[in-house]
């Protein structure tokens, strides 16, 4: 039996947060919240494309829905802690804020970050996934049927 345990769940959430952040706003909260520290770059922010797959129905066969833009780089604090990040679009400054994150929530500090950066995020996002639902369901039409009373 496959285990189902994923050390590396904590660190997708945060990496999803960050992917999907608005621009600009991962690095606003990180410069609010501390001095960058110094960095090298592994990979420096490079622009490129992805393929994005999709299913009809969300459970048929994959096919291929077409090309993404996205923006990669990986970099190392001066602590020996990695950080990488991937964003959708042309935004080579917000996958630098990014992958400090990242490289930061594997430190010793990553408390003080998750309470600077993360759970701002997830608030923002989560307010903005609601927001949306409230206005979908505003939308929503109910149908009836009514009994002619005729048995």
């Amino acid at each position: 039996m496959k285990d189902t345990f994923d050390e590396n769940a904590e660190r997708k959430a945060w990496m999803g947060l960050l992917a999907k952040a608005p621009e600009g706003r991962v690095a606003a909260l990180l410069d609010a919240a501390i001095t960058r520290p110094e960095f090298t770059w592994l990979r420096a922010p490079e622009i490129g494309s992805a393929m994005v797959r999709g299913r009809a129905g969300g459970t048929g066969a994959p096919f291929n829905i077409g090309e993404v833009t996205v923006t990669r780089c990986a970099l190392t604090l001066v602590s020996g802690d990695v950080g990488h990040a991937y964003i959708q679009g042309r935004r080579k400054s917000d996958a630098e804020a990014a992958a400090l994150v990242d490289a930061l929530m594997q430190g010793r500090n990553a408390a003080a970050v998750r309470k600077a950066v993360l759970v701002p995020l997830e608030a923002e996002q989560s307010a903005a996934k609601t927001a949306r639902a409230e206005k979908a369901a505003a939308t929503k039409v109910e149908f009836f049927t009514m009994a002619r009373g005729e048995d």
